[in-house]
């Protein structure tokens, strides 16, 4: 079996994690890959003469049983453009401070690898966005959401809302989030949006510090066609997709609809969205409990 790590950020600044990370999938027979990018495990490998091979791109994973993502909620989600549409389960160890999305946390990678070694791994198939826009070259899908914000701090963006062709509203706001059932545990939950479970055909609308109280986060159906237009008086805006963003300096509609692939999730076989929730969200810590 061929498994890769992927990660951004030294561990901590010591090896001792990373050294039962490469115990465990050695002794269990799997091939090791290492994103280019992380140096860490790459000189902790040659040290102490572990094999293993270089990827940097999606094609280089052709082949791969499973991906482990090492780190928070962010790392997990630069995987996506990396598995891309390959069905590369993406299975999170969180070192960072939520991990809302890690089947695991740095303490439990024991069970992780008997699970993924014993085939005992559960997947969740997670929706993802898709942007259509004129001129943009950069990655156009996400995980979390697509967030229209405005670059100014003392400025509104306006920003004009189209369902499936009908209007639906225009928001004098700070910013506004499309996301998905994943991302409504994120930006949009912060800003009063609904959660809603992974299982959920909808996606969320969210304005981010609307000017006007009356307006309230909207969900709809993950078929919807959501047409956005932007204007700004600097006529820059900031268009983000999870987290990577980028400066936009024109008023062009853009269009957001369903992507036509998911991510597959990894779960440890205990784990399911509402302990998460529980457990993540502190809910039920209450001294009548």
């Amino acid at each position: 079996m061929k498994v890769a790590l992927y990660g951004r950020h030294p561990v901590n600044g010591d090896d001792q994690f990373l050294e039962r990370l490469f115990e465990g999938l050695v002794s269990r027979g799997y091939e090791v890959y290492i994103y280019g990018g992380w140096e860490q495990p790459q000189s902790l490998a040659v040290r102490r003469a572990i094999p293993y091979q270089v990827y940097d791109k999606a094609e280089q994973l052709q082949g791969v049983d499973y991906l482990l993502s090492i780190g928070g909620d962010g790392t997990l989600l630069d995987t996506l453009p990396l598995v891309h549409n390959s069905g590369i389960p993406v299975l999170g160890i969180n070192l960072g401070r939520l991990g809302f999305l890690s089947a695991a946390g740095r303490e439990n990678l024991e069970t992780v690898l008997g699970n993924l070694f014993e085939g005992k791994i559960s997947l969740e198939p997670r929706t993802l966005l898709a942007l259509n826009l004129e001129g943009f070259k950069a990655y156009p899908y996400a995980l979390n959401e697509i967030s229209i914000l405005k670059e100014m701090p003392a400025s509104m963006l306006s920003i004009s809302v189209w369902i499936d062709g009908e209007f639906l509203n225009t928001y004098w706001a700070d910013g506004l989030l499309i996301a998905t059932p994943t991302g409504s545990t994120a930006y949009s939950m912060s800003c009063g949006g609904p959660i809603i479970t992974p299982n959920s055909r909808s996606l969320v609308i969210t304005p981010v510090a609307n000017h006007n109280l009356t307006v309230r986060p909207v969900v709809v159906p993950d078929t919807s066609s959501i047409q956005v237009e932007v204007e700004t008086k600097t006529g820059r805006y900031v268009l983000g997709l999870d987290s990577r963003v980028g400066i936009m300096k024109k008023r062009l509609r853009m269009q957001i609809q369903l992507a036509s692939f998911t991510l597959n999730l990894g779960r440890l076989p205990s784990q399911t969205f509402y302990s998460t929730l529980r457990a993540k969200l502190t809910w039920g810590h209450d001294i009548r409990n």
